[in-house]
């Protein structure tokens, strides 16, 4: 299991770590999460919770991680990771098999409603397919999170919110045992990438709307964790300076190696006219004299824009592995 706490990284990064070991069976009695935070007087109690601590602990550890390393680095791949890319190549393969529609409003395909159908139907046996037979019973709550992270379903939109959920699934993971401390460069590396890829394709082939977008004064219209992440890939690079990413010939060059960079390719391919004007928040990061400053202030802007902001923690839900009950002292 990972550890949550950034001081413990220190200890045990290279060791073998105590915390590592699979949880006892008995550690938990799994329920369906559900929904905790309904006003906004309730935000004290998600900021007080074990669920904000495990998962901004998940996201700290995750960083640290991958502090300085290439997409294309070498890294060990464990068999939980392959059935996690095999569960993703299977929403991949059933987008393909449901075509957008016609329909008059440009935005919005509903097919992408009989695509959600199919997962919302399918979510549980994909999760039990990918935990350790003596972890079954832990597929419903688990997959909650995983039905949560792929947009809303009514409204045919994606954002932050929804990335947080498949953050979250991928933490709950990790506190079941079906994912270990040695397997972080693959969960970012090889199982959040290929997410990014297929939200990409999500958002590209139903035309899904961002959800609760800022526009222009938003860092990105439907991801956030790429950018944190991407940024710590890229601290102490030897000629890659926060200045660089907005020419072309950069991001063309390096992309493959840094998920910062695919993700202005992806913004480059998708918006028109200066990236100043439509990624203004971005463009104002390229200013920044380094990638740690970068990193260190998109976290602080994780905290306030998503993780503190109502509209987005409005729709998190808690059950026994990420608990709404307060951290224990």
């Amino acid at each position: 299991m990972f550890t949550v706490n950034m001081a413990e990284i220190e200890q045990s990064s290279g060791s073998s770590h105590e915390d590592d070991k699979p949880p006892n069976p008995g550690d938990f009695s799994f329920m369906v999460p559900k929904k905790e935070i309904s006003m906004v007087p309730d935000m004290g109690k998600w900021k007080r919770s074990q669920a904000y601590a495990d998962y901004i602990g998940f996201i700290l550890t995750l960083n640290e991680g991958v502090k300085g390393k290439k997409l294309t680095c070498e890294y060990q791949v464990s068999e939980t990771v392959e059935k996690l890319l095999a569960m993703l190549g299977t929403l991949d393969r059933w987008i393909d098999e449901t075509p957008p529609v016609d329909q008059p409003s440009r935005f919005g395909n509903k097919a992408y409603r009989t695509w959600y159908a199919k997962l919302d139907q399918e979510a549980e046996a994909l999760v039990t397919a990918v935990l350790p037979s003596e972890r079954h019973d832990a597929a419903p709550e688990i997959a909650v999170y995983l039905k949560e992270s792929v947009g809303n379903s009514t409204r045919i939109d994606y954002g932050t919110g929804h990335e947080a959920a498949f953050a979250a699934f991928l933490c709950c993971l990790c506190k079941v045992g079906a994912l270990r401390m040695e397997d972080q460069l693959a969960i970012i590396f090889k199982v959040f990438d290929k997410y990014l890829q297929v939200m990409r394709k999500l958002q590209k082939t139903y035309r899904m709307e961002p959800a609760g977008s800022q526009g222009v004064w938003g860092l990105d219209d439907f991801q956030f964790l790429p950018f944190i992440w991407g940024s710590s890939q890229l601290i102490d690079h030897p000629t890659l300076e926060p200045r660089h990413f907005v020419e072309e010939k950069v991001v063309n060059e390096y992309h493959q190696d840094y998920m910062f960079l695919e993700c202005i390719k992806f913004i480059n391919e998708m918006k028109t006219g200066p990236f100043a004007e439509h990624s203004n928040q971005l463009w104002n990061i390229s200013d920044v004299p380094s990638w740690s400053k970068v990193n260190q202030g998109l976290i602080r802007m994780y905290k306030a824009e998503c993780l503190e902001k109502f509209p987005v923690i409005q729709h998190f839900k808690f059950g026994s592995l990420l608990s709404i009950q307060p951290v224990k002292p």
